[in-house]
C-alpha cells in the first residue's frame, strides 16, 4: 500500500517582505499560502506544490529563490521583476 506524506513549506520572511513591498507600491493586498511537499514513503517520488499568494482573485505561484512566477497554474509565466507591473494592469 502506498502512504503518501506530506510536509508543509514555509515561505520565507524575505520572499515575503518582497511581495507585501510590490503589492504596497501596487495598492493591493496579499495573501499567502504555504506550499508543501507530498511525497510517497519508501521511493524516491515526490511533489513540490509552490507557495501560492492571491492577488486581486489572481493566483501566483511562487518558489523560494525563484525569478519566474506563474500566473493561475502553470501555462502563463512571468519575471518576479515585472510582478509590481502585471498587478497594476491586472487591478
Amino acid at each position: 500500500m502506498l502512504t503518501i506524506e506530506t510536509k508543509e513549506l514555509e515561505i520565507s520572511l524575505e520572499l515575503k517582505r518582497k511581495v507585501e513591498m510590490i503589492c504596497k507600491f501596487a495598492r493591493a493586498k496579499p495573501t499567502f499560502k504555504n506550499g508543501n511537499i507530498k511525497s510517497i514513503k519508501e521511493t524516491n517520488i515526490a511533489y513540490v506544490m509552490p507557495h501560492i499568494i492571491k492577488v486581486n482573485n489572481i493566483d501566483y505561484l511562487m518558489f523560494d529563490e525563484c525569478d519566474d512566477i506563474f500566473v493561475n497554474g502553470y501555462n502563463e509565466k512571468i519575471k518576479f521583476k515585472d510582478f509590481e507591473t502585471y498587478i497594476k494592469s491586472h487591478f
